[in-house]
């Protein structure tokens, strides 16, 4: 069973109203706010019926790291389930701000993985490729965007420890390139490096911090 109350109640009535679906996509994203990194995002397919599926899946915030790597692992195992992860570099966060940079990865996601209809995580926007629902807390009510919010983050996790091999005095593999005093003290001793977000003011202005 996942750890969600009711896993499947969103895909189950877009298949109800729309039984020509097949294909329901979850979406959700990792490292919208880092000052280092990429943005990540991840679209799940699930098989159907719900009963067929029975991973513990819940919102990768309240799970433990080892707990999101065994899913992962699970759900990447599982030849029944369709995944696509999608990336954009600090330089295209930069270029295009976070918010539009997320919302391209989304898109391209759900192209990449064949879906037919989408459930997003967070507040809508458009245009999008094709029938999506957006839900506000979505890794926690349904199966299919919290497998995403897994896959997203454990593959924005192993890109974070990679970029701290490259770039040992930031720490990125402790903070995975958020805000914390660490880091912003790194910031402020050695300047940003090529992965750093130039468009986020702790980075723009370090000496602030």
């Amino acid at each position: 069973m996942t750890g969600i109350a009711q896993p499947f109640r969103f895909e189950s009535q877009i298949r109800a109203a729309h039984p020509e679906v097949a294909a329901i996509a979850g979406i959700d994203e990792a490292g919208r706010g880092p000052l280092a990194g990429p943005v990540m995002v991840a679209a799940v397919i699930l098989p159907m019926p719900p009963e067929v599926f029975t991973l513990p899946v819940n919102d990768s915030k309240r799970l433990s790291e080892h707990q999101r790597e065994e899913l992962a692992a699970a759900l990447k195992a599982d030849p029944r389930i369709r995944y696509a992860i999608v990336q954009r570099s600090a330089a295209e966060i930069d270029r295009m701000n976070i918010l539009r940079a997320t919302q391209d990865a989304m898109r391209e996601a759900a192209r990449q993985v064949g879906a037919q209809w989408a459930l997003v995580d967070g507040l809508g926007f458009q245009p999008f490729p094709v029938p999506v629902d957006f839900l506000v807390k979505g890794d926690a009510n349904s199966a299919s965007i919290a497998a995403a919010s897994i896959l997203a983050k454990t593959a924005r996790d192993a890109w974070m420890v990679e970029l701290d091999r490259r770039y040992p005095e930031y720490g990125f593999a402790k903070h995975k390139g958020y805000g914390t005093a660490e880091h912003l003290a790194a910031l402020n001793r050695l300047g940003p490096c090529p992965e750093h977000r130039r468009s986020f003011g702790p980075v723009a202005q370090p000496t602030l911090f």
